[in-house]
């Protein structure tokens, strides 16, 4: 009986830290934060993914900056590719350190 009033009280306490680490993005304080904006534009045969960052300060933008990195929309591979997957629609991962 003490185990399982242990586990419960475990799996309470877990539940409640999970709520309380989850915010939504109205609820974030924007006033001191980075934000990172991410687009893939297609022109004729490249491909641009652009990013694009402001960093905000006590509420001031205090700088931005962009980068662009061009690929071409459709790269030769020595392996077998599928003919309608372009480099305009592959998933994007993001890695936050």
């Amino acid at each position: 009986m003490k185990y399982l009033l242990l586990v419960v009280c475990l799996i309470t306490f877990t539940s409640c830290f999970n709520r309380q680490s989850e915010q939504s993005l109205e609820q974030l304080d924007k006033r001191s934060a980075r934000e990172v904006t991410l687009k893939t534009v297609t022109k004729g045969d490249s491909v641009l993914h652009i990013t694009t960052q402001h960093i905000w300060y006590n509420g001031e933008q205090i700088t931005s900056g962009s980068d662009t990195i061009v690929t071409a929309k459709a790269p030769g591979t020595w392996g077998i590719a599928d003919s309608s997957v372009t480099l305009s629609n592959v998933p994007i991962y993001v890695t936050v350190q």
